[in-house]
């Protein structure tokens, strides 16, 4: 039998995970759809997920790239489409994370809680991923003082998502597992 004090302690851990949860979700939309991707936003140079701008001196303006003239640039157009991939899905799974602990609390199953976790590495993995894929590819117009708001977020993003990674591990939902929520027992 659970007293009073653990489980108000349980409800307000429980409660920090979701809030954190979406705290990591507002951090990836605002990256990857208020900054529209851009991990540079400067008036002489435009590069993110779906902006490759270059300052182009002869017009005295800022020149935008397409896929052929990428790839006569040296950029890699399959790595660049594998980080866009791997980016974008991670809030996807972040949303399935939120859903999936829900249904977990509310009826109290490991094997729910499990499958939040698994949804955390993948999104952690492919955060990671995508978002090293895209600054292998264009480091050489990247460099650390360049890089705005957008990858900031995005690397706030990855670390919330290991935290929650760890938090989800540390502190596993305490229940019987079998399924049935607790209003289907009485």
């Amino acid at each position: 039998m659970f007293s009073p004090r653990s489980r108000w302690a349980e409800q307000l851990l429980f409660l920090g995970i979701m809030v954190l949860v979406a705290t990591t979700f507002f951090l990836l939309f605002y990256a990857l759809i208020l900054e529209a991707g851009n991990l540079i936003d400067l008036p002489n140079l435009r590069i993110g997920f779906f902006n490759f701008c270059l300052w182009n001196e002869t017009a005295d303006s800022l020149q935008c790239y397409t896929s052929p003239e990428l790839a006569a640039l040296g950029v890699p157009l399959a790595g660049l489409a594998l980080a866009r991939v791997c980016v974008y899905a991670a809030p996807v799974l972040v949303l399935f994370v939120s859903q999936t602990l829900l249904l977990a609390r509310c009826n109290s199953n490991q094997g729910e809680w499990q499958l939040a976790v698994w949804f955390l590495v993948v999104a952690s993995t492919l955060l990671s991923g995508g978002l090293g894929l895209f600054l292998t590819s264009t480091w050489k117009w990247v460099s650390l003082p360049l890089l705005g708001p957008g990858c900031l977020a995005l690397v706030l993003a990855q670390a919330s998502l290991i935290l929650l990674l760890m938090a989800t591990v540390v502190f596993p939902q305490k229940g019987e597992g079998t399924g049935l929520s607790k209003l289907e027992n009485f």
